[in-house]
């Protein structure tokens, strides 16, 4: 089986144009399912719908939420698909199962008092201390997810309009606006700080370290890090900080459609989660200050 899942990997990358990140998370979820295999003795080529369904139930039973569990049986689902296309086997035993169904999770964000702490000036210690304080300030006024600012280069912004050009999911390119960020932190991270930290070594990118480009998980540390320093209390992650910049423009008055183009949603469905989480201020905004409450 492991020939087979090695060269279903290069297919999908390869063939489908799979990102190589998707490669190793189906890579992932089909191991998980060999072990499944393993236990019960069964031969992968040999897997009624039956089976098929058994497996759905083991991943349920081991916990995995709704999301992953959709996630392994696509990967599985695929894997057979390639199977009867090369024709290794004559049936996808996992066309009859469904998906679980995924329960969408209210995104967090930051109120009022946690993003006045995170937002709070500090005593910046160093030129690492400022780009990390930068990091933050550009991820709340961008909305960008931490994959796309890691690949932010100097060549995509439009200085003169503030604008700038994001390579997004799907790679679609779409243009978010960075003018709202504090004009004097950006002007000196972009014309003294960065160049700092370079020393002298040549990179494109915004966000950098001294040996070059920093890494979506060291910005992940950055950010957990300063919200502990400043003691905000919830979990803080680059995803906190897009969440609230989406919900906090909500709560300002601008229409969904919009929000969810600055994102880089491709469906208004996608977008619509953030209606709760207003939906739920405006309630408390009427509970905490009608007059006949």
């Amino acid at each position: 089986m492991d020939s087979y899942i090695d060269s279903f990997k290069e297919y999908l990358v390869e063939e489908i144009d799979y990102s190589n990140k998707t490669g190793i998370t189906y890579k992932e979820a089909l191991n998980e399912y060999k072990k499944f295999l393993n236990t019960n003795h069964y031969s992968f080529l040999n897997i009624s719908s039956d089976i098929a369904n058994q497996y759905k139930a083991y991943l349920i039973k081991k916990n995995y939420e709704s999301k992953t569990a959709s996630l392994y049986l696509s990967a599985v689902r695929t894997f057979y698909q390639y199977l009867v296309e090369i024709k290794a086997t004559s049936r996808n035993p996992f066309l009859s199962v469904r998906n679980p169904k995924v329960v969408k999770k209210l995104p967090n964000f930051l109120n009022h008092s946690e993003n006045e702490k995170l937002f709070s000036s500090s005593k910046i210690q160093d030129d690492l201390g400022f780009r990390n304080e930068f990091i933050i300030e550009f991820l709340y006024t961008t909305g960008l997810r931490v994959s796309e600012l890691c690949n932010v280069k100097m060549q995509d912004f439009i200085m003169g309009e503030g604008k700038l050009r994001v390579m997004g999911k799907g790679s679609k390119e779409r243009i978010v606006f960075y003018k709202a960020s504090n004009p004097n932190m950006f002007d000196t991270y972009i014309n003294v700080i960065r160049p700092r930290i370079l020393n002298g070594i040549e990179s494109d990118y915004l966000i950098v370290s001294k040996t070059g480009k920093l890494s979506s998980r060291s910005i992940e540390k950055i950010v957990k890090n300063i919200a502990l320093n400043k003691d905000v209390k919830s979990k803080v992650t680059p995803h906190t900080l897009r969440h609230s910049y989406a919900t906090d423009l909500l709560n300002r008055g601008a229409d969904i459609r919009s929000v969810g183009e600055l994102l880089g949603h491709e469906s208004l469905s996608t977008t619509q989660i953030y209606t709760h989480v207003t939906i739920d201020h405006l309630k408390e905004v009427y509970n905490k200050t009608h007059p006949r409450k």
